[in-house]
């Protein structure tokens, strides 16, 4: 079993499954990463199978090359999952898919396999909002019932709590994203990692590096945040050639993350919660950890993050979504099972969930 369960609405729902287990497939393919996973109504993660599109170095995801890797591998992510669950094809009592948001060709890739899996078995399919995905894996793991959420990941920014059955968004990014801007940057100037897809761990490695600060653009409106203009400063003090790459990417990470950490640090007064949740792929930043435990313990607040290989895009995060989707009543008929490449968040109603 991954970890506790944490929301109230969560452990109803496994208390409404208690007397018969059921199992989900959830099938994750947003972006670059086809993910399978199959979780139980109880919140054990039988299996969790992923396999990532890597990109020539230096370059970035192109959506029909990346759904073009997420048919191919598909079959055998599969029955690798199915095999590391150990069980067979008609245990499944459910199929969940992400619907959004994401790469238009990537969902319509993962939501055709998702249609003919759920035809074929003759079970209930449930469409699943990727950033609500994502929150929820993270309370399961680390037990968090309320918190303020920092979604963080290639695709997103957004400072969220729940609040009126919906994860109400109290700052986002009006331009790009901060895991954008340390990836642009980090492929701008030469670095990057064969094994990866992304560039985000070396550049927090030559980060750390550094030691002089060079002040740079910090650009916090409201409870929002824009990134391009720092994004833009950097690189053209990184061709003028007069400061150390290592001194630019401290002083780049040390003001995009300074920005996330005001804004956080604004929404938890606002909202009084007492807890922080970190989740997304960029949770794994340990900088940013640090900056949000210091922040939080001065309000007297706790920190989660999202464990492991769960911050990034899996399946699992889509089946146990799922299964909290379908516990409260909600079905996604084929008819309704278009994707939604710019689904927000904050129209998902979290009927699972209190507020």
């Amino acid at each position: 079993m991954y970890g506790p369960i944490g929301a109230k609405g969560q452990r109803d729902l496994v208390l409404a499954f208690a007397e018969q287990e059921i199992l989900c497939l959830g099938i994750e393919g947003t972006a670059h990463t086809l993910g399978i996973g199959i979780v139980s109504s109880r919140g054990r993660i039988l299996a969790d199978m992923k396999d990532s599109l890597i990109p020539p170095p230096g370059k970035g995801i192109h959506p029909r090359e990346a759904s073009q890797h997420h048919s191919l591998v598909a079959g055998r992510v599969l029955r690798r999952t199915l095999d590391e669950a150990g069980i067979k094809p008609k245990d499944l009592s459910l199929i969940a898919f992400s619907q959004g948001p994401g790469l238009g060709p990537c969902l319509r890739t993962v939501a055709t396999a998702a249609r003919a899996l759920a035809t074929f078995l003759k079970v209930p399919l449930i469409g699943v909002n990727h950033i609500v995905a994502h929150i929820e894996m993270g309370k399961l793991g680390t037990g968090a019932k309320d918190p303020l959420i920092l979604m963080l990941s290639g695709g997103t920014t957004q400072i969220l709590a729940l609040a009126e059955g919906r994860y109400r968004v109290f700052g986002e990014t009006l331009d790009i994203t901060i895991a954008n801007c340390f990836d642009v940057f980090a492929r701008e100037v030469g670095l990057y990692d064969p094994k990866t897809p992304w560039p985000g761990p070396v550049f927090d490695e030559v980060a750390s590096k550094g030691k002089n600060y060079i002040p740079l653009p910090y650009t916090v409106k409201g409870m929002d945040l824009q990134f391009s203009g720092l994004l833009t400063a950097t690189l053209r003090k990184y061709r003028e050639g007069r400061h150390r790459l290592e001194d630019l990417c401290y002083s780049l990470q040390e003001t995009a993350l300074a920005m996330v950490t005001e804004v956080a640090e604004r929404a938890l007064a606002h909202t009084g919660k007492q807890e922080i949740l970190l989740t997304g792929g960029f949770a794994r930043n340990k900088r940013l950890q640090s900056m949000l435990a210091s922040m939080a313990s001065e309000h007297g607040a706790r920190l989660h993050v999202v464990q492991g290989d769960f911050a990034t895009d899996n399946g699992a995060m889509i089946a146990w979504t799922g299964l909290l989707a379908y516990g409260s009543g909600i079905r996604t008929e084929i008819e309704e099972s278009l994707v939604k490449p710019r689904w927000r968040v904050d129209q998902v109603p979290v009927t699972w969930a209190e507020t």
